[in-house]
C-alpha cells in the first residue's frame, strides 16, 4: 500500500487519543499543518510562542496520556526545549515534531535561515537527544518505521520522542506493509520472580500491624489509579499521597488522610506515619520538593516499594516486576473484607483565621467550596504549587503541578492543554504575578478556542519564592506591576470579530481585594460554568503558605 509521510505520522498521533497537536507555524512546518487543519478529527493549537505551545502539549499528555507540538527548525524547536526538558524530567509523552529544510538543501549544506550558517542540519536534533527517549530525522527509506518506533518508545517509557521531518517529505509517498496498530502493550513481569514476590509481600501484610499506603507521582503516569483504588478500598489501609501524587486518590474515602512530605507535613500526619509498621508506597519519585528537601523519615527496612520497573521489598529488589501488573494481583490475594483502623479524625490545615484580607490560609481553605467535581486543578510552581497539596480536592480531581522540574509560567501553557483535552470538565488555574508575566500571551489562546478556566492571578507584587530563599528586599525579585485583571480586554475578549469567530464569553473580571468580594465573585463564577473568569487577587506581599516557608527554611540556596 502507499500512504504519505506526514499523514502516517499524523495518523499514529490520533491512534495514541491526541487529537489537538500544539505549536506555532513556522516556513519548514507548514504542509503538516495542512494536513491538520483539513482533517476534521484534529485542531490546530495555534499557540503564541513554542514554549508555551510545549506546556500545552505537557498540559494535554497530563490528562490524555500524550501530547505533541509542531515547531520549526532551529529557532522554533529550541524555543520549545525547557518545556519539552519538563516533560521528559516529569514522565510525559510529549512528542515533538520539527519541520526541517529539504533533503536536497541539507545534502548540499545549503547556508540557509534558521540555521547556524555551517552546513550541520542535525546540531538542534542532537540537543533534543538529550531530552527525548527516542529520536529521529526522518529519510524516505524509514520514515513510516522511524515514525512508529519513536512513538511506542515515548508512550512505553513515559518520556519525550523527537521527529523530525524535512520539508520535501511531508507529502512524499512511500510503499509500506499493511499497518497495524502500534505495539503499546508493556511486556509481562517475569512469572516466577513475580510469584515469589507476591508471596513475599502478602506475608509482610499479615504480619503488619500499623500498614499505611503511600501513593506518588508514577501513579499517574502510568495510569493505574484505577488499580490503586481498589488496592486502597480493599485493603483497608490508611493511605497517603505525596505532593507530586496529590489527585491520585480520592480524597472522599474514608481511608484517605492526607499528604505527606517529610519535614512540612502536617504534624498528625507525621505522627501517623511515624507509627507505621509497614509502608507500602507505590509510583514513589524521591525528588528535592516532593519530600521536603530529602526529609523523609521512612525506614526501609520496612518498606515495600511498586515500582513500574521492579518491586523492592525491604531492600531485596524483584526485577522486572512492574507495579502495572502486580498490583491487581496483590489487590486479590487481599483477604475479601478491608481491614478497620480507628485514627480519628482526619488531620486538617490550620482553619481560617480571622480577618478581611486575602491570605494564603484563607484562599486554600475557601476556594474548595467553590469548586465542581471532576476538576482540573493547575497550580503554578511557587506558593500555589506547595498551598496546593494540603486544600481539599473536590471528588475526581486533578492536579496539574511541576514539582521535579519547577518552570515558571508553565501552568498558563499546561491549563490550556488540559482544557483541549477535556472541554467538559472545569479547569482552575492558580498563578502567581511573576509566573504569569512569562507566559501570559496564551491567554491570547485560551479565548481564540473558547475554553473557559476560572484563572486566579494571585498578585503579591514579586516573586514571592524567591524573596523567601534569598533577597526579600532586592530590585531583582521585583518586575513592574500590570493591570492584570484587564487581560481578557487587552487580549481582545470583547471585540466583535472575535466574538463572531467563536471567543470565549467573560464572565467575572476584575480585582478582588477582601473576602466579601472574592466570596461574591466565586458565587458569580459558579453560576457560569460556560465563561472565561479572570480573579486578580490582591494578596498580602510576604504572605506565604506555611509548607512552603518550611521548605525554604532548609534550603541550600540560601
Amino acid at each position: 500500500m502507499q500512504i504519505e509521510i506526514g499523514q502516517h505520522l499524523i495518523n499514529r498521533l490520533k491512534e495514541i487519543n491526541i487529537d489537538t497537536i500544539f505549536g506555532v507555524p513556522g516556513d519548514y512546518n507548514m504542509p503538516l499543518l495542512d494536513i491538520i487543519e483539513d482533517d476534521p478529527e484534529t485542531t490546530w493549537g495555534n499557540n503564541a510562542n513554542e514554549l508555551n505551545a510545549s506546556y500545552a502539549a505537557d498540559g494535554y499528555a497530563r490528562i490524555r496520556g500524550a501530547g505533541a507540538v509542531i515547531t520549526t527548525f532551529g529557532v522554533g524547536e529550541l524555543s520549545a526545549v525547557n518545556g519539552l526538558a519538563g516533560s521528559y524530567s516529569e514522565m510525559l509523552p510529549v512528542i515533538h515534531i520539527v519541520g526541517t529544510p529539504s533533503t536536497k538543501s541539507q545534502q548540499s549544506k545549503a547556508m540557509l535561515h534558521h540555521t547556524l550558517g555551517d552546513g550541520d542540519f542535525d546540531v538542534f536534533y542532537r540537543m533534543s537527544e538529550m531530552i527525548s527517549c527516542a529520536s529521529t530525522h526522518l529519510q524516505r527509506n524509514n520514515a513510516i518505521a522511524e515514525i512508529d518506533r519513536v512513538i511506542q518508545q515515548a508512550v512505553l517509557n513515559k518520556r519525550t520522542g523527537y521527529i523530525g521531518i524535512p520539508i520535501d517529505l511531508i507529502h512524499a509517498t512511500v510503499e509500506c506493509a499493511e499497518i497495524t496498530p502500534l505495539k503499546l502493550t508493556i511486556p509481562k513481569n517475569p512469572a516466577q520472580t513475580q510469584e515469589i514476590a507476591l508471596k513475599v509481600v502478602i506475608d509482610a501484610i499479615s504480619k503488619a500491624e500499623h500498614p499505611v499506603i503511600m501513593v506518588d507521582g508514577c501513579v499517574l503516569r502510568h495510569g493505574v489509579t484505577e488499580s490503586v483504588q481498589e488496592f486502597v478500598t480493599r485493603s483497608g489501609f490508611p493511605t497517603y499521597v505525596a505532593p507530586m501524587g496529590k489527585g491520585a486518590v480520592d480524597e472522599t474515602l474514608d481511608s484517605y488522610r492526607g499528604c505527606y512530605s517529610g519535614n512540612i507535613t502536617l504534624e498528625g500526619i507525621s505522627e501517623e506515619i511515624k507509627k507505621a509498621d509497614l509502608v507500602i508506597e507505590i509510583g514513589s519519585i524521591k525528588s528535592d520538593f516532593n519530600t521536603g528537601n530529602f526529609s523523609y523519615d521512612i525506614d526501609s527496612s520496612k518498606t515495600i516499594t511498586l515500582h513500574s520497573f521492579a518491586t523492592i521489598v525491604f531492600m531485596a529488589e524483584y526485577s522486572k516486576v512492574s507495579l502495572v501488573e502486580f498490583l491487581p494481583l496483590l489487590t486479590a490475594a487481599l483477604p475479601k473484607e478491608p481491614r478497620t483502623f480507628n485514627l480519628g479524625p482526619r488531620t486538617k490545615p490550620l482553619p481560617i483565621q480571622e480577618g478581611t484580607e486575602i491570605t494564603q490560609n484563607y484562599l486554600w481553605n475557601k476556594v474548595p467550596e467553590f469548586m465542581d467535581e471532576n476538576a482540573i486543578i493547575c497550580a503554578e510552581t511557587g506558593t500555589s504549587e506547595f498551598a496546593s497539596f494540603n486544600m481539599s480536592a473536590p471528588k475526581g480531581a486533578t492536579f496539574i503541578t511541576q514539582f521535579l522540574w519547577g518552570s515558571i509560567g508553565f501552568t498558563v501553557g499546561a491549563a490550556l492543554g488540559a482544557a483541549m483535552a477535556a472541554r467538559k470538565r472545569r479547569v482552575y488555574l492558580f498563578v502567581g504575578d511573576g509566573s504569569f508575566q512569562l507566559t501570559a500571551q496564551e491567554v491570547s489562546v485560551y479565548l481564540h478556542h473558547g475554553i473557559t478556566p476560572v484563572i486566579f492571578l494571585l498578585n503579591n507584587d514579586g516573586y514571592l519564592i524567591e524573596k523567601l530563599i534569598h533577597g526579600p528586599h532586592r530590585a531583582y525579585n521585583n518586575f513592574q506591576m500590570w493591570q492584570y485583571s484587564k487581560a481578557l480586554d487587552f487580549f481582545g475578549a470583547h471585540l466583535e470579530r472575535n466574538i463572531k469567530e467563536g471567543c470565549s464569553t467573560v464572565g467575572f473580571e476584575g480585582k478582588v481585594e477582601t473576602r466579601d468580594q472574592f466570596e461574591s465573585a466565586m458565587k458569580e463564577v459558579q453560576a457560569s460554568p460556560d465563561k472565561i473568569h479572570f480573579l486578580e487577587l490582591i494578596m498580602p506581599r510576604f504572605d506565604a503558605p506555611r509548607e512552603l516557608e518550611l521548605l525554604v527554611a532548609t534550603s541550600e540556596n540560601r
